[in-house]
């Protein structure tokens, strides 16, 4: 047999060895003071009050993490410019001369292209260790480690691919 009791905190008062905590049941029953006594005195717990994520060395599986959320958003982004060149390009044949005389000539077209292509390949290849992580393969801490370095190495190869193919 099991009592499954839901209480809501109204009050909670501290001083240096004592804690009193006054409680409600939901279902609207009468509510319990409860005080606790210590003989050391009842100290907070020292967290620090403003946390400087740029101070904090990140393992290598939650660099690769973060920034697969990272070319997750610059997918988004870049979405935009692919559409609008994918709908330029089909409106007419200026359309797509216009746009592949920017791809071949337009440093800026051309950074934007090589740009996306590298954030798909990263996003790409993460993602497919997030789904494998998914089936549980590899999800411990050596196995995370080792798929990261995966990563890392074919993304890279990837992205100079697309480089040479784009430049």
């Amino acid at each position: 047999m099991s009592l499954d009791l839901w209480l809501r905190v109204q009050n909670l008062k501290s001083s240096k060895s004592t804690l009193t905590l006054t409680v409600a049941p939901c279902d609207g029953q009468v509510e319990r003071v409860i005080t606790v006594t210590s003989k050391k005195p009842i100290k907070a717990a020292k967290r620090p009050v403003n946390l400087d994520l740029g101070t904090i060395k990140q393992p290598l599986p939650a660099l690769v993490s973060i920034t697969h959320r990272v070319t997750g958003v610059m997918l988004f982004v870049g979405l935009i410019f692919a559409l609008w060149a994918f709908d330029a390009s089909l409106s007419s044949q200026q359309g797509f001369d216009a746009v592949k005389h920017a791809l071949e000539h337009n440093f800026f077209a051309k950074l934007v292209a090589w740009g996306l292509l590298s954030a798909l390949a990263w996003h790409f290849v993460a993602g497919v260790r997030h789904l494998a992580m998914d089936l549980h393969y590899a999800d411990d801490r050596e196995g995370g480690m080792r798929t990261s370095k995966i990563v890392v190495v074919v993304a890279v190869v990837v992205i100079v691919l697309a480089g040479v193919w784009v430049w």
